[in-house]
């Protein structure tokens, strides 16, 4: 029994045997707020067991390589790196793409990456654009606590012990209201960056932090 444990959670940790990895994790782990870099872990280990529950097979259906980029530097643009002047979402899609070009990864899988990050926060448009931008999307979602089917408590121990929550809604609300602040470009109406911004200008609790609380995992 302490034998299956161990392989179980060897597996639902498992991270890419690919020379990308190494240089993402340490740049997403220097620059992203400790609560953010762990949710984008997370973020890719959902997505890997929400693959599983649709019977889609990483790897053959949709590429290992692109998954882990794309769930792991969806957030990149909260960052100062990938600050630029647009939504984070695309800010971050440019710049994921900014590191990954030079790390080998090939120019239409590049463009597949940068879409489902562009696209994370688009409901009923992430999930209509293939594979990778579906799962990445779900992964983010779980992470949240959305679908929680899919993790059984086992293996969801398992991925909050190797990547504590550590008030992963407030962190990562925190850090796009920031950049929400500086500029209308950042926020425009109705996305994500403006509701959240409008939100913490009522109050200081967020309706997604609210309900990331009330949660399978909570905050």
């Amino acid at each position: 029994m302490v034998r299956h444990d161990r392989v179980m959670t060897a597996e639902v940790l498992r991270l890419p045997d690919d020379p990308i990895v190494g240089p993402v994790l340490e740049i997403v782990r220097a620059e992203e707020p400790a609560p953010v870099a762990s949710h984008s872990i997370r973020s890719y280990l959902f997505a890997r067991l929400l693959a599983r529950h649709e019977g889609l097979v990483v790897g053959r259906d949709v590429g290992e390589q692109a998954l882990f980029a794309a769930c792991v530097l969806h957030d990149i643009g909260l960052t100062a790196r990938g600050n630029g002047t647009q939504r984070f979402e695309v800010d971050g899609a440019d710049t994921a793409v900014a590191i990954l070009a030079p790390l080998g990864v090939p120019d239409g899988e590049c463009s597949l990456i940068w879409e489902a990050i562009a696209l994370h926060t688009s409901p009923g448009i992430a999930e209509r654009r293939g594979p990778l931008a579906y799962l990445t999307r779900g992964g983010v979602g779980a992470d949240f606590g959305s679908d929680p089917a899919i993790v059984t408590d086992d293996e969801a121990a398992a991925i909050h012990d190797a990547y504590p929550r550590q008030e992963m809604a407030r962190s990562l609300v925190d850090a796009i209201v920031a950049q929400a602040r500086t500029s209308r470009v950042k926020a425009p109406r109705y996305s994500i960056a403006g509701e959240l911004l409008r939100e913490r200008t009522a109050g200081p609790v967020t309706e997604l932090e609210k309900a990331t609380a009330a949660a399978r995992w909570g905050n």
